[in-house]
């Protein structure tokens, strides 16, 4: 009898949890906040377009001038839209057929951004279902940063003195992240053992970058190319990086196997970012990371809307509904990161000379 219970009290919680979401999924979809917005994303790419034309232009017309290195900075801002796009067609925001996303997807990623539309989808899925959950977010697996006490501990010689300072050093270290995007993308489509259409994802990013890098070097001397495209992937992981990293960085952790409801996990895993339009525009709509999160098909205009929404839910049921201003979340990722990076010892710490010295 006394086993019967708490899974009685458990499952009674769970379908209160699922009923909870559900009431909020309707409140949302009555409020006509889950329709396509097909004309904001015509205007949005039709913006893009015009300012990557304007942007090829000015590459032509400037010829051989370091001035080409203001293109290279504007072309970097506009292959971030242009994946920002791309992310949200993978989402089903912008048509309702899915193979019409995943073309418009496929255009974006390989043959504007010059990234896997394929691997993206396959590890943001991942993500999306256990965000922040150990062992299961590939968002939070160890790269070059480590996002948990364990990773961090793990580290020795020069890694573990990065580590030690990695949240002072991430930003820096974005200015790489464009490089690491490409690499990583392209690894996965060639060693990965499934790839959904392998042979058109490798044929059109690699089309993208050859013609790409090819035109860059064809128009501008060799010295002056190179510095194009650093400044152009730089631009990239920054603003890729800086849009992405205050979503979730710092928020909570979910061990591997906790039992949360879908509500609880996308709420307390995430971090809304305000400041307005000018905000909701530069970061592509990431920035209503919460909403995102609970309901992934929303188009990009309805999310504002939305935060209303379940922020006022969020109070009512008493979960906690995390929002902040975007330098303030830069603040949060370096402070954790730190935090994370002091598990990291050198290979030469004697923890005898350690602990005498205390």
């Amino acid at each position: 009898m006394n086993s019967i219970a708490p899974m009685s009290t458990r499952a009674g919680r769970q379908a209160q949890a699922s009923s909870s979401y559900s009431i909020l999924l309707r409140t949302v979809r009555d409020a006509g906040l889950l329709r396509r917005r097909r004309g904001f994303y015509i205007s949005v790419f039709a913006a893009l377009a015009a300012g990557l034309g304007g942007a090829v232009t000015g590459f032509v017309l400037l010829g051989d001038s370091w001035f080409q290195l203001l293109i290279a900075a504007a072309l970097g801002i506009i292959f971030t839209q242009l994946a920002f796009l791309a992310h949200e067609a993978s989402h089903r925001q912008v048509f309702e057929s899915g193979k019409a996303n995943d073309r418009a997807g496929r255009l974006l990623a390989n043959l504007a951004a010059g990234i896997s539309y394929q691997w993206w989808m396959t590890k943001h899925s991942r993500h999306h279902a256990n965000p922040n959950t150990v062992g299961k977010d590939p968002d939070i697996e160890q790269d070059t940063v480590s996002f948990l006490p364990e990773q961090a501990a793990g580290r020795r010689g020069i890694m573990a003195w990065f580590t030690r300072r990695q949240g002072y050093l991430f930003f820096p270290l974005l200015l790489l992240e464009g490089v690491n995007l490409h690499i990583t993308s392209l690894r996965h489509l060639f060693t990965s053992p499934s790839v959904k259409g392998r042979a058109l994802e490798i044929t059109s990013v690699l089309t993208r970058l050859g013609l790409y890098i090819g035109a860059v070097f064809f128009f501008l001397p060799p010295g002056m190319a190179a510095a194009f495209l650093g400044v152009q992937l730089a631009v990239f992981g920054v603003y890729m990086g800086a849009s992405f990293a205050p979503n979730h960085k710092g928020m909570p952790l979910i061990p591997k196997d906790s039992k949360v409801d879908f509500l609880s996990r996308q709420v307390l895993t995430s971090r809304n970012i305000t400041g307005g339009k000018l905000i909701d525009s530069l970061m592509g709509g990431l920035n209503y990371q919460v909403e995102h999160h609970l309901f992934p098909n929303m188009p990009r205009p309805n999310l504002a809307k939305a935060s209303s929404i379940v922020r006022e839910y969020c109070a009512a049921h008493r979960i906690p509904y995390t929002e902040t201003t975007l330098p303030k979340s830069y603040g949060i990722v370096v402070r954790y990161l730190n935090r994370v990076g002091l598990a990291a010892r050198d290979p030469f710490d004697c923890p005898m000379a350690a602990t005498l010295g205390r």
